[in-house]
C-alpha cells in the first residue's frame, strides 16, 4: 500500500521509511524545510501552516494510510491546527490515520496516566497537541491518537544529543532528577505504530516504555552505553528552574500493549542491547 509519512523528515519519521519500505509498501514522506537523510519513494514540501495544502497532498499522493508525526513546538499552526486538516483530508478521502500526540498532553498531577484519562496541559505545546487530539478524533473518528513519551534511539534523539554535549562540557544547562518519563526506543515505537494502523483500532492509546525514569538517570545509563563518564553530567531540579512543563508524567501503555505484538522495552533494557 501507499503510505504518507507527514513528518518523515524528523526522528521518529525516519525511523517510520526505513520500516515501511522495508515491509514493502510504497513510502512518501514530507517536509517542512530541507528532506531528511531517508530516501521514501518520493518527498514532498508540505507546510501544514497553509490551509490547502495538506488537501493537495492528500489528493496527489492518494495513500490508503497516513501516519501523522511532525514536529512543530509550541507553533499553534502547525502542532494543533496542521493536524486538523490532514483529519479533514483524510476523512474526506475514506483514508486509515494514525496521528502522534505526546505526554505533553498531561499536568503531572496525576502522574499516572493511562488512555482514559483527559488532558490537562500546562505548556503551550501541551496545549497544542491536546487540541489537535481532540480535533482529529471529531473530524476522523476511525482515527487513532498515538501519545508517546521521549523517543530513544541510535544516538540520534535529542536527549542522546544533550547528554554528550553535557559530558563534553560544550553545553550549559543539566539534566533533572525531578523530571520523570516513560522512555521508549524510536524502533519499538516505530514498528508499534505500524502494527496499530494495520489493526482496526480507533480512538487514544499509549505507546511509552514500561520503566519510569528521571532525565538524570536516562542520561546516565545513556552516558554508561557510549563509554562516557557520568559523573560529568550535572544534575538539577526542574522545579527549581524557570523551565515550565509537568515534572512527573508516566504513561501507561498496558492496554495497548496487550493488542500488540511488538514489545515496547524499557529504557533500564535496550540502553543495554545492541542496536
Amino acid at each position: 500500500m501507499t503510505v504518507l509519512i507527514v513528518g518523515g523528515s524528523g526522528f521518529l519519521g525516519t525511523e517510520l521509511i526505513r520500516q515501511a519500505k522495508a515491509a514493502g509498501h510504497t513510502t512518501v514522506a514530507t517536509y517542512a524545510t530541507r528532506p531528511g537523510e531517508a530516501s521514501p519513494t518520493a518527498w514532498h514540501r508540505l507546510d501544514l501552516r497553509e490551509a490547502g495544502q495538506p488537501e493537495a497532498a492528500v489528493a496527489e499522493v492518494r495513500p490508503q494510510l497516513i501516519l501523522s508525526v511532525s514536529s512543530g513546538g509550541a507553533d499553534w499552526a502547525v502542532t494543533a491546527e496542521g493536524p486538523i486538516r490532514l483529519a479533514m483530508a483524510a476523512a474526506r478521502h475514506g483514508i486509515r490515520l494514525v496521528h502522534v500526540s505526546s505526554d505533553a498532553v498531561f499536568s503531572g498531577a496525576q502522574v499516572h496516566y493511562d488512555e482514559s484519562c483527559l488532558p490537562d496541559p500546562v505548556t503551550p505545546y501541551g496545549a497544542a497537541k491536546a487540541a489537535a487530539e481532540t480535533g482529529v478524533l471529531v473530524l476522523h473518528p476511525a482515527a487513532v491518537v498515538v501519545r508517546t513519551s521521549l523517543i530513544i534511539g541510535h544516538g540520534r534523539s535529542a536527549h542522546e544529543k544533550a547528554v554528550h554535549d553535557l559530558a563534553a562540557g560544550g553545553r550549559d544547562g543539566a539534566l533533572f532528577t525531578d523530571d520523570i518519563r516513560c522512555p521508549v526506543h524510536v524502533s519499538d515505537l516505530a514498528t508499534a505504530l505500524l502494527e496499530v494502523a494495520a489493526s482496526e483500532a480507533a480512538g487514544v492509546h499509549h505507546l511509552a516504555g514500561p520503566n519510569a525514569v528521571s532525565r538524570y538517570e536516562l542520561g546516565v545509563l545513556i552516558a554508561q552505553r557510549n563509554g562516557l563518564d557520568p559523573s560529568r553530567l550535572p544534575k538539577g531540579l526542574r522545579a527549581e528552574s524557570p523551565l515550565p512543563g509537568a515534572l512527573d508524567v508516566r504513561l501507561d501503555s498496558t492496554a495497548t500493549q496487550r493488542i500488540l505484538r511488538t514489545t515496547l522495552r524499557g529504557a533500564r533494557r535496550f540502553v543495554t542491547e545492541p542496536e
